[in-house]
Parts: structure tokens; C-alpha cells; sequence
């Protein structure tokens, strides 16, 4: 790697849920909820450029977070992403994108900003683009991190669980997260607010499954599919639950796997976002 290039690790992040809170200044706009971040994830290199392009395991893609990050930066640059995940399945590639441009990008031009500076950045570009609330501000924390109030670093407030997990995920399709979080809100709101009270009273991954997979039912977001994959999980002795937002079944341990599935395997990852 040239001195003019630099990279990031981003872990994956899957939501288990969420309410969304808008608001006009994009740092103040965001999500409560919990998720896991995840060791399978994505690393963006950053080299400077006369034009700015993204490539996503070397396809050229258009990824409007990652362009509102470079154009914050008042930088034009070569973004290259390889991802363990998919995208538009619930993992937040899209947010970490985001946050792997703005912390490789901030070395690779010398911009010496924070980190709560980039991680605002890259927050504010994912709201923008309609991509994401809440899966930058968890991916930098890394862990199982719970977001007690909205927003960038500034306005949010963030808890964990204090546990690590084995992790296994089955993804049978997209569901674009505008679809859902562009329409009404007021049923999942609710369900959200009754899932983060009920993880805060008793933080454990246990609670956190439960209250996910129940959050799913009462939003009304599971598909067949998903339902039908949950309650496989379910039959053998397992927790599962859907991944917010897309058509993936999440388990902890080894549910999929003792349900007949062939799941990817990872773990929780216990740090957040860095600088390679």
C-alpha cells in the first residue's frame, strides 16, 4: 500500500430492533434499539483520486453514503470495499461503508479529525441517503451495543450487553430498508420502545433474542420465509430472530445449524471500527 492510501475494518452490524426518530439536523436524527456487531464484515481502502469511484468487491457500485462522506471530506477518491456480507440483507454494509470511507479517508488526506467526527460524518451521510439510523453508531462501538437515545456521537446515548456470542446467519433476500422506514412508523415505533425497555431491564443476549424476535411479530415485518426459518430454530431448542432490515434469520450458538441449515459462522465482534 502506497503513503497516500489507507484502510478500515468496519464489522457488520445486524439489528435486532429499532424506533426510528426523525429530525431535521441529520446528527439528532437516528434510532434507539440493540443489534450485534459482527467479526464477518467490511474493509475499505481509501486512495485519492482526480474522481471519485466506489467499487464493492470490485464491481463499480453507486453508494450514496459513501459519496456524502468524500464531499464532506471535500475530498475525490478511489473507495474499494470487499464485504464478507451482502448487501440490503440487514447487516448495515451501507453504514459501514460510510464509516470505513470516512476513517480511511481521514488518513489517506491527512484531515486529522476525531473519531466522533468521523463517526458523525458518516452517521449524517447514512440518514441522508435514507440507508440507515442507527448501524454506524453501533458499528464504531462494536460489541452487542444498545442505543439508548438517538443521533451522532454528540446526542446519543450508548450501553452494551457485556457478552460475547457465536453467531450464525442465513440470508434469503433483500428488503430495502426506504421500503420500511419511509412508510408509517407508529406500530413499530411501539414495538421498538417495548423491546429496548425490556433488554434494559434485564440486559442479557436471552432478553435481546426474546425481545427481537417479538419485536418482528408485533411490527409486522416478518416475511414466510423468515417466520418459517424462526420457528425451525425454535423447534430444535434454539433463539433466532429476523435481521432489521432484510429477509435474514439470525441465530445465536448453534440454532441454524441444529435446525438443518447451513449458515454462515461468525461471532460477535468485540471492538468496533479501525484504521489498518
Amino acid at each position: 500500500m502506497s503513503d497516500d492510501a489507507a484502510s478500515a475494518f468496519v464489522p457488520g452490524h445486524v439489528t435486532g430492533f429499532f424506533t426510528p426518530h426523525e429530525h431535521d439536523d441529520p446528527t439528532k436524527a437516528g434510532s434507539q434499539g440493540a443489534g450485534l456487531t459482527l467479526s464477518d464484515g467490511v474493509t475499505v481502502r481509501v486512495r485519492p483520486a482526480d474522481r471519485t469511484e466506489v467499487y464493492l468487491d470490485d464491481a463499480s457500485i453507486g453508494m450514496e453514503p459513501v459519496e456524502r462522506v468524500l464531499d464532506a471530506l471535500e475530498v475525490s477518491a478511489q473507495v474499494s470495499a470487499e464485504s464478507d456480507l451482502p448487501l440490503g440483507s440487514g447487516f448495515g454494509v451501507s453504514g459501514a461503508m460510510a464509516l470505513g470511507t470516512a476513517l480511511a479517508a481521514n488518513r489517506a488526506f491527512s484531515r486529522k479529525l476525531s473519531e466522533n467526527e468521523l463517526i458523525t460524518i458518516a452517521h449524517g451521510a447514512e440518514v441522508q441517503s435514507g440507508t440507515g439510523l442507527g448501524d454506524v453508531v453501533a458499528q464504531a462501538r462494536g460489541g452487542v451495543p444498545l442505543r439508548l437515545e438517538p443521533g451522532a456521537p454528540a446526542e446519543n446515548l450508548l450501553d452494551g450487553i457485556p457478552r460475547e456470542a457465536r453467531v450464525e446467519y442465513v440470508t434469503f433476500g433483500e428488503l430495502p430498508t426506504e421500503d420500511v422506514i419511509g412508510g408509517n412508523t407508529e406500530a413499530l415505533g411501539a414495538a421498538g420502545e417495548r423491546a429496548l425497555s425490556r433488554v434494559v431491564r434485564e440486559p442479557t443476549l436471552t432478553s435481546f433474542i426474546y425481545a427481537s424476535r417479538r419485536f418482528a411479530r408485533e411490527a409486522g415485518l416478518l416475511t414466510e420465509t423468515v417466520r418459517d426459518a424462526v420457528q425451525d430454530v425454535s423447534e430444535a431448542g434454539g433463539e433466532a430472530s429476523m435481521a432489521m432490515l432484510g429477509e435474514t434469520v439470525f441465530a445465536l450458538g448453534t440454532g441454524l445449524s441444529d435446525a438443518g441449515y447451513d449458515p454462515e459462522v461468525c461471532r460477535t465482534h468485540p471492538a468496533g471500527a479501525t484504521v489498518r
